[in-house]
C-alpha cells in the first residue's frame, strides 16, 4: 500500500510530501540528551516523537540509518560561550572525572529510553569521540572567511556570513533584532560582534575537559559537534534533522549557518520540532528547576505527582497530543492517559473473546474496512497520533459490541481487525502491553473461573432458581465483573 507521508518543514513553515534524497535509503540527525543529570519528562518527548517516525518510515519500507547524538561536553551555563560546563561543573562538585559522570547518565538515560520502549538509534555517537571532525569544521569554516581567531578562540563572523548569505532563515529572525537583544557576556570583548558564537574555546586553566588544536588547547562550541557528527555519518545532504522547538535558535540556526559557511549549502532537506512539555505553562527543564525525572514519574516519587505512572502512560500520554502542540503536565491529565492505555490494551485483550460469525453485521463492515486507511490517513498527516489513538478507540468500542453479542464479525474481518490495531497499537506508535505475562495468565486463570461460575448461574436459571443465579450475578459485580445477559447468551467483562 503506497503512502504519502507529509511532514512539516520548519524551514519552510509548511507541510511537505516527502521524498528521500536517496530513496529507499533515509538519513535522520536528531539531537540527543547532554548527559550531567537523570531523564525528565521534557527529554522523552522528542525521544518518543521521533522514535515513531523511526518506526513509522520502517513499516513504509525504508531503510532508515538514524543517528542520535550524546552531548558529553557538558554546554557551557545558559547555552552561552562563557561559564561553566555542566558536565565539568558536576564532576567537580562529585569529586569524578568528567567522563564519569558523563557515563553514569548515558546509562541512566539509556533505561529510562528502554522502558519507554524507543527503539535505540542506529548509530549514537558522542561529541568527545568526534573532536577531529569538529577541528576540520571549523577549519573549513575559517579557511572560507566566515570564521576568526581571538586570543586562541575561534568565533563565527555573524555579520559576514549574513550579508553573503541569510543568518535567521531557520528561526525567522533578522541580525539586527538579535544583536539588539543580545545580553552583555562576559568575555565579549573577545568577539567582533556579540551575535557571533563560538565554534572553539580555549581552555582556561581549570578547564578539565581540553584537546590540542591549531588555535590552543580547549573544547569545541556547543553546535560544531551535530554539524560534525551528521555529515559524518549521514553525508553532506540528508532528509530529517529533528529536536525540540527550544533548539530552532540558537542551536539548529548556528548548525545552517556552519553548514552553509563551510561546504556551500546547507545539509538538511527537512527540519522536524516538537513542541515542549510545560507545568503550569512554563518550559519544563533543568535549567529552570522545575523538571520532574521519569524516574520520580516511574515511582511517583515527587511533591507534584499524587501517585506513580507507568512508562507506558507516559508514552500513551505524550502521543496523545500531536507532536508539534504543547503538552501542560497534569495529574488529571496523566490519569486520563492511564485510562485511555488501558481501555486501549482491554480492547486489544477481549479481541481473542470475539466469536467468530458467518458474516459480519454492516456496521462491523464499516468500522473495520475503514480503520486501516484511517490510521495510514492520520499517519501520513504530519504524524497525527492523537488521531491514530481516536480510530483504534472506536476498534475498542466495536470490540465491546462483538463480545456483547450485540454486532457479528466474520474470520476476515477479525482477523483484519486484529492486524491493524496490533500494527498501529504496537508496531507504529510503539506501545506495549505491560500488563505482563504474569497479568496475562491471571486473567486468563479469572475466565476460566468465571465462565464455570457463569455456568452454573445458566443451570440455576433454567431449573428457574432466581435467588442463586441473582446471588451468582451480585457477588460477580462486586469482585469487578461486569455481566450482560444479552440474546445470544452471557457476556461479561472486567469493570
Amino acid at each position: 500500500m503506497k503512502q504519502n507521508l507529509l511532514i512539516y518543514n520548519t524551514l519552510t513553515r509548511s507541510k511537505e510530501l516527502f521524498k528521500p534524497l536517496h530513496a529507499p535509503h533515509v538519513g535522520m540527525y536528531v539531537c540527543g540528551p547532554t548527559v550531567y543529570g537523570d531523564p525528565h519528562l521534557g527529554h522523552a518527548r522528542p525521544a518518543i516523537t521521533f522514535d515513531v517516525l523511526f518506526r513509522y518510515l520502517k513499516h513504509l519500507g525504508y531503510k532508515v540509518r538514524y543517528v542520535r547524538n550524546i552531548t558529553d561536553v557538558g554546554h557551557l551555563e545558559h547555552d552561552a560561550d562563557e561559564g561553566d560546563d555542566k558536565i565539568e561543573k558536576k564532576a567537580r562538585l562529585e569529586q569524578l572525572e568528567p567522563m564519569e559522570i558523563a557515563q553514569y547518565y548515558t546509562n541512566r538515560y539509556h533505561k529510562a529510553m528502554e522502558m519507554l520502549n524507543v527503539l535505540p538509534p542506529s548509530i549514537e555517537p558522542h561529541a568527545t569521540g568526534h573532536i577531529i571532525e569538529q577541528e576540520q569544521l571549523v577549519q573549513e569554516i575559517l579557511d572560507n572567511g566566515y570564521a576568526y581567531i581571538s586570543n586562541g578562540s575561534v568565533y563565527f563572523d555573524v555579520e559576514k556570513y549574513d550579508r553573503d548569505h541569510h543568518y535567521g532563515i531557520l528561526s525567522g529572525r533578522n541580525l539586527k533584532d538579535i544583536i539588539n537583544k543580545s545580553r552583555e557576556l562576559a568575555g565579549t570583548s573577545e568577539k567582533h560582534n556579540q551575535a557571533d558564537f563560538a565554534l572553539w574555546k580555549k581552555a582556561q586553566p581549570e578547564h578539565i575537559m581540553r584537546w590540542p588544536s591549531p588555535w590552543s588547547d580547549g573544547f569545541p562550541g556547543w553546535h560544531c559537534e551535530c554539524t560534525a557528527m551528521g555529515r559524518k555519518y549521514l553525508g553532506a545532504h540528508f532528509d530529517i534533522h529533528g529536536g525540540g522547538m527550544d533548539l530552532v535558535f540558537p542551536h539548529h540556526e548556528c548548525e545552517i549557518a556552519q553548514a552553509v559557511a563551510s561546504q556551500g549549502d546547507q545539509m538538511v532537506h527537512y527540519w522536524m520540532h516538537n513542541n515542549m512539555i510545560t507545568i503550569n505553562g512554563q518550559k519544563m527543564g533543568k535549567s529552570l528547576g522545575n523538571f520532574i525525572t521519569l524516574e520520580q514519574f516511574f515511582k511517583g516519587e515527587h511533591d507534584s505527582l499524587e501517585q506513580a505512572y507507568s512508562p507506558m502512560t507516559i508514552r500513551f500520554f505524550i502521543l496523545s497530543a500531536h507532536y508539534r502542540g504543547t503538552v501542560d503536565f497534569s495529574n488529571d491529565a496523566l490519569k486520563a492517559a492511564q485510562k485511555g492505555y488501558d481501555r486501549l490494551m482491554n480492547g486489544i485483550a477481549d479481541l481473542g473473546r470475539v466469536q467468530v460469525a458467518k458474516g459480519s453485521s454492516p456496521d462491523t463492515q464499516k468500522v473495520v474496512r475503514a480503520l486501516r486507511q484511517r490510521c495510514y490517513d492520520a499517519m501520513n498527516d504530519d504524524l497525527q497520533t492523537p488521531l491514530v489513538i481516536s480510530a483504534l478507540f472506536e476498534a475498542c468500542h466495536l470490540v465491546n459490541q462483538l463480545v456483547d453479542h450485540k454486532l457479528k464479525i466474520s474470520a476476515d474481518d477479525l482477523q483484519e481487525l486484529t492486524d491493524t490495531m496490533s500494527l498501529f497499537t504496537f508496531d507504529v506508535l510503539g506501545l506495549q502491553n505491560n500488563r505482563g505475562a504474569n497479568n496475562e495468565a491471571r486473567e486468563k486463570a479469572y475466565g476460566t473461573i468465571v465462565d464455570m461460575v457463569l455456568e452454573m448461574r445458566q443451570k440455576a436459571k433454567e431449573a428457574k432458581d432466581w435467588a442463586t443465579s441473582d446471588q451468582i450475578r451480585n457477588t460477580l459485580t462486586e469482585a469487578g465483573f461486569e455481566v450482560n445477559d444479552t440474546k445470544d447468551g452471557v457476556t461479561w467483562k472486567l469493570s
